[in-house]
């Protein structure tokens, strides 16, 4: 957080939270005020509190929105009796602290606003922030979906979470997982068992997500009866894929074929959700993504829908947003360079000139 002088800072928003509880005020604020510190950081500004009464210095509409979550999370106190950084984040991501810091004075609302959870046999879903509940409502609208950005910013967990409850409700057959056999850098070579084992390992981030939604023994009988299929991508050419849920995970890694070939599988009644990270292709060295070329391409065709997820969608370990975030920098910076270089005349143009 960048450097203020307090004693010139005007108060922008207080609040008193009742009841005045020392114990769980302590477990709001954290050991050494570190979730109030948390807050600051991402939201800008200043908090000081004399036991349950806080005061919020900066930005009128950022200290609102902080005094906002330090209710709700006052609320979580009650019934837990140990809050984690971890929690604190997830607070901060579910409250949508970017759509309210962006919202307009008309107050208007987005149609996703209206996602509230996508429920399960096992557990209810609730989508953080307003790009993951854009990415839910698109969805649930469109046939054919992108969810475009790094890691840990839910568009696989989402996406499987969307296709089960499809499934329960009879809205399709048959639930799909697709992805490509291309490791991470690493030749693996010969991988034992019938086809479904030899690619059980690439789908593995799938499969744990079918588990905590459904259960081990239903995802065991649903895959026994074909309900839930593996589909490696090599073997799609040819199939049409009626009232079915597919997913493409990893899609960066597709060839601009394999993309093309994907996309025309779809059938009547089908969904069809395509994840990937751009800036982790391990394609051979000058073979292009067919992500990268599908988002070229289909940007503007009716009916597709394309939600990209930044570092502040990041729903895992605050660290994973700095890592991002740095990364993003570091390549924004690589080509900038690079493009400078290129525009730059060597010598030897001069001197033929």
């Amino acid at each position: 957080m960048p450097e203020t002088n307090l004693e010139t800072q005007t108060l922008a928003h207080s609040i008193t939270l009742e009841p005045n509880d020392a114990r769980r005020l302590a477990n709001l604020c954290g050991q050494f005020d570190q979730h109030l510190r948390q807050i600051e950081q991402r939201l800008g500004i200043e908090i000081r509190n004399r036991g349950n009464q806080f005061s919020f210095y900066g930005e009128s509409k950022s200290a609102r929105v902080a005094g906002e979550l330090l209710r709700f999370l006052y609320k979580e106190t009650d019934t837990k009796d140990y809050l984690t950084p971890n929690e604190i984040h997830l607070a901060l991501q579910q409250a949508g602290i970017e759509e309210l810091l962006n919202k307009g004075s008309d107050n208007e609302s987005t149609e996703a606003d209206s996602v509230v959870l996508i429920r399960t046999q096992k557990c209810s879903v609730r989508p953080r922030g307003l790009n993951q509940r854009k990415y839910v409502h698109a969805v649930q609208t469109n046939d054919i979906n992108f969810g475009i950005g790094p890691a840990g910013t839910g568009k696989t967990y989402l996406a499987v979470a969307c296709a089960v409850e499809a499934l329960l409700k009879d809205e399709v057959e048959r639930i799909l997982l697709v992805r490509p056999a291309v490791e991470a850098g690493e030749k693996l070579g010969f991988l034992p068992g019938d086809l479904s084992q030899k690619v059980d390992p690439y789908l593995r981030p799938l499969y744990d997500a079918l588990y905590e939604m459904l259960g081990f023994e239903t995802v065991g009988k649903l895959i026994e009866r074909n309900v839930i299929e593996v589909a490696p991508l090599a073997y799609m050419r040819g199939r049409t894929l009626n009232n079915a849920f597919v997913i493409l995970d990893e899609s960066q890694n597709t060839t601009r074929e394999q993309m093309k070939m994907f996309l025309t599988r779809i059938g009547f009644g089908s969904t069809a959700v395509i994840t990937g990270d751009p800036s982790q292709v391990d394609l051979p060295r000058g073979q292009a993504s067919g992500l990268r070329h599908a988002v070229g391409v289909l940007g503007k065709v009716n009916g597709i829908s394309f939600t990209h997820f930044g570092a502040k969608d990041v729903v895992r370990h605050p660290l994973v947003q700095r890592i991002v975030e740095a990364y993003d920098i570091h390549e924004a910076e690589l080509e900038m360079a690079t493009a400078t270089a290129d525009r730059t005349p060597s010598k030897a143009d001069e001197n033929a000139a």
